[in-house]
């Protein structure tokens, strides 16, 4: 992703590793400091994804196949296994809802068992990571150039959270047919929800649309409807955490209504996804477990303060209770169409199980 760092432009990777360091863009210092964080140990990555400091559902996939090729480094030779099925577990239970993180783990831990010696465990697990890392960039790429087709030329697009290059390795999901289309010339706008609590639109996707150049304007997420019924809204373009195999979607909370709104005003609603963001053991939204995050995430917000620091203000009576689920589920009904790696189709089972033929 391209990053203004001065007078200059550099590109960097959402996360990546160096040895045995894993390294990521701190998303919670965004957009008021860049700040590049290592993580030294699976414990490390597995903090970094519970925290939150990086998230998004690719890039919390790729740390925690990192972190298990952390951990494989780490482990030692007598008792590597356990070591390795401990590590695992740890990084499981960071967040709950997200498909891509336990894709990356069970994919790590079939490729090391299929080794005898502990070396080749360590090399394969440090090889096999990487390979998830390079296919989320390059899945995130194609993305883009199927999804870039579904917009013309003067449109205004509405997306939701964080989908960009900060969601993932590179490029990102529902960010990548935005960034491919208005590189081809084409005039667009994007509107970008804020995403209460967490704000992830007005801090992360604003951010980085900023330094790609993009025309957008945060919008503040009820206020969507309105554009939508003003008829400046063209398409909606988001991302997703889990996608079923009937179709249904679990994203960001706040994309279920703005799906409702979308087919009420008879605007196209797209998800943008990889094929690792697809659960071929759940059946439907009514199986997707939701997470429940700190109610502190909405009694207070977090921003850039007066004395130039980052820090915390409430804004809700003390003695306030808060609900806080980070996703909710939209029914395949309510979605125009799935942007994937293979292609654009229509959610439902039949279609969705062909991708994996």
């Amino acid at each position: 992703m391209k990053v203004k760092i001065g007078d200059k432009v550099k590109e960097f990777k959402n996360v990546w590793m160096e040895g045995n360091i894993v390294k990521v863009i701190n998303h919670p210092k965004l957009p008021h400091f860049f700040e590049i964080t290592e993580l030294k140990n699976h414990k490390e990555a597995a903090n970094a994804i519970k925290t939150m400091i990086i998230h998004g559902a690719g890039a919390i996939g790729v740390t925690a196949g990192f972190g298990m090729a952390q951990a494989a480094l780490e482990a030692p030779d007598d008792n590597f296994d356990e070591y390795i099925l401990d590590a695992s577990k740890t990084l499981r239970n960071t967040r709950p809802t997200a498909q891509n993180l336990f894709y990356a783990i069970e994919r790590m831990l079939k490729s090391i068992r299929k080794e005898d010696s502990v070396e080749k465990k360590r090399e394969v697990a440090v090889r096999e990571a990487q390979k998830i890392s390079d296919e989320d960039e390059e899945a995130c790429r194609k993305i883009g150039e199927y999804g870039k087709k579904l917009i013309k030329d003067g449109y205004g697009i509405l997306t939701h959270c964080v989908t960009g290059a900060l969601a993932f390795v590179d490029y990102g999901s529902a960010l990548s047919p935005i960034k491919f289309a208005y590189n081809e010339g084409k005039k667009i706008f994007v509107f970008m929800d804020e995403t209460r609590p967490k704000c992830q639109g007005a801090r992360l996707s604003a951010w980085e649309l900023l330094q790609e150049d993009i025309p957008h304007a945060v919008i503040a997420d009820n206020a969507a409807g309105h554009y939508m019924k003003n008829g400046d809204i063209d398409i909606c373009i988001v991302g997703a955490d889990r996608v079923t195999v009937n179709g249904d979607v679990a994203n960001k909370i706040g994309t279920y209504e703005k799906a409702v709104l979308a087919k009420e005003n008879k605007i196209p609603f797209y998800i943008a996804l990889p094929l690792s963001t697809i659960d071929l053991k759940c059946e439907s939204g009514k199986d997707i477990l939701i997470e429940e995050r700190s109610q502190d995430e909405v009694l207070y917000n977090y921003g850039l303060l007066d004395n130039g620091k980052h820090g915390r203000i409430r804004i809700s009576p003390k003695g306030s209770q808060a609900k806080n689920p980070a996703f909710d589920v939209t029914p395949a009904k309510y979605i125009t169409g799935l942007i994937t790696p293979k292609g654009i189709i229509k959610p439902n089972k039949e279609n969705i199980l062909g991708l994996f033929k």
